[in-house]
């Protein structure tokens, strides 16, 4: 898929200052990232976004950073390092990094993962389709979600989405290697392209007319998801089968979406599970 990127800073030299272990000293709140090259790498911090990309064959490295202490830890887990780690200090990858930004001693640089057409996804279990989405928090939840329920892929639109990258990528906690990420142009154009492909289209929203719980769902299923505030748009809407809601028994009726999802995704699976000796 297309990353939009950005260049990290090289770290500054070995031995200048006194290292500075994250969630001590002052944050870098005068960071700035650069604007990425159109060519440039994705960003991936944390040890499970790290780890897991390290451990994926299709993920193609261009820099690793590594404090000793998570060097270590890696050789520990028998990881195999596709690329020769630069050892540096906590604080040469925080200042790398957004303020508050949990890097864990581990920052890579790489190569985006190919984006699948939407005529080479499975056509059986379940997608997710999101409607112009953009908190990548809420995104790299989703992924982190879709992986736990064994999703065959996201569809995302190439514009009004966050970046597979940084934050993202963080959120997702390593879910980025587990599920692929269909970029499409149109939307609603791929939601076509799904259901001319056999797949049960259900929109969640709020206003649903049914209840998710109570819809005869069928595999292949694509889960279509809106923004928060939002909600689906109306062209969106009209092109799945249906729109369903979550009813809930509690005061609070409405869920943050990557909340929602997993719990439409819990109540999906369920349904679409095989009795036993079928």
């Amino acid at each position: 898929m297309r990353e939009r990127r950005w260049t990290p800073r090289p770290p500054g030299p070995a031995g200048r200052g006194k290292p500075r272990e994250r969630g001590s000293g002052q944050p870098n709140r005068n960071f700035r990232p650069r604007p990425r090259a159109a060519d440039g790498p994705a960003l991936l911090y944390g040890w499970h976004t790290v780890k897991a990309a390290l451990e994926n064959p299709r993920r193609r490295f261009r820099r690793l950073l590594a404090t000793e202490n998570a060097a270590r830890r890696l050789a520990d887990d028998g990881v195999k390092l596709p690329v020769t780690p630069e050892l540096v200090r906590p604080d040469a990858i925080a200042s790398q990094l957004p303020p508050d930004a949990v890097h864990q001693g581990l920052l890579a640089e790489a190569e985006p993962l190919k984006s699948p057409a939407i005529e080479d996804l499975p056509t059986e279990g379940i997608v997710l389709a999101l409607d112009q989405i953009t908190d990548p928090h809420n995104v790299g939840a989703i992924l982190r979600s879709a992986a736990a329920f064994g999703v065959k892929a996201v569809v995302m639109t190439a514009r009004h989405s966050p970046e597979a990258t940084g934050v993202l990528a963080k959120s997702a906690s390593g879910a980025l290697e587990y599920v692929p990420i269909a970029e499409v142009g149109n939307l609603a154009r791929a939601l076509d392209a799904l259901k001319a492909r056999g797949f049960l289209l259900i929109g969640l929203d709020s206003s649903g007319n049914a209840e998710l719980a109570a819809l005869p769902l069928a595999s292949p299923l694509a889960l279509v998801l809106g923004a928060e505030g939002k909600g689906l748009r109306q062209l969106t809407r009209t092109t799945c089968h249906h729109v369903a809601r979550l009813d809930l028994p509690g005061e609070i009726k409405d869920l943050n979406v990557s909340n929602a999802t997993a719990l439409a995704l819990y109540i999906a699976t369920t349904r679409l599970k095989p009795a036993p000796g079928a």
